[in-house]
């Protein structure tokens, strides 16, 4: 009986003091400006895709996606993907993780950036890159803005870049 008594007398007690943060919870969280959010069009890009006919496409890219990835999802044939993923990834101004060793393995997905974006600090070649490149390609192949696809992150700076396509290489050769 004298525990059932204080069960009550602590449960009088709290309710209280529970219901007083309750109210003082609402009160703070509606007088707080709603929450921003930003739209799919925030992580959207537009990059025109020139194929070797002269064939022009649109598509979106997604930011921090590969320019392979956003062709693929948008049904552009760019050949057998580079491979291994990026050599370094760029985490501030001074600062880029090496990813040991991942890079480029072949250069079928060879395309040549032109125009807003192409020559933004994060679309430095990799050694690894270069070297697929120059195996796969003659240097009269190799144009200023000759990029693996596989090897280029999408970023904001590429909205409205021209992507050329050159002839591919055959493959089924290798």
């Amino acid at each position: 009986m004298f525990s059932s008594l204080l069960r009550t007398k602590a449960t009088a007690l709290v309710r209280p003091a529970a219901a007083r943060m309750m109210v003082a919870n609402q009160q703070r969280f509606a007088t707080a400006a709603a929450p921003t959010t930003g739209t799919v069009n925030d992580i959207l890009v537009n990059i025109t895709i020139v194929d070797p006919s002269g064939a022009r496409k649109k598509i979106k890219g997604i930011i921090g996606k590969t320019l392979y990835e956003a062709c693929e999802l948008q049904g552009v044939e760019l050949g057998a993907a580079g491979g291994g993923g990026l050599w370094e990834t760029k985490r501030s101004e001074t600062w880029s993780e090496p990813t040991f060793g991942e890079s480029a393995t072949v250069g079928f997905d060879h395309v040549v950036l032109t125009g807003k974006g192409a020559t933004t600090s994060e679309v430095e070649m990799s050694r690894p890159e270069q070297h697929a490149l120059e195996d796969y390609w003659d240097g009269k192949e190799l144009y200023e803005g000759s990029r693996l696809a596989s090897c280029v992150v999408v970023n904001k700076e590429m909205d409205g870049m021209v992507v050329y396509v050159p002839d591919r290489v055959d493959d089924c050769i290798y």
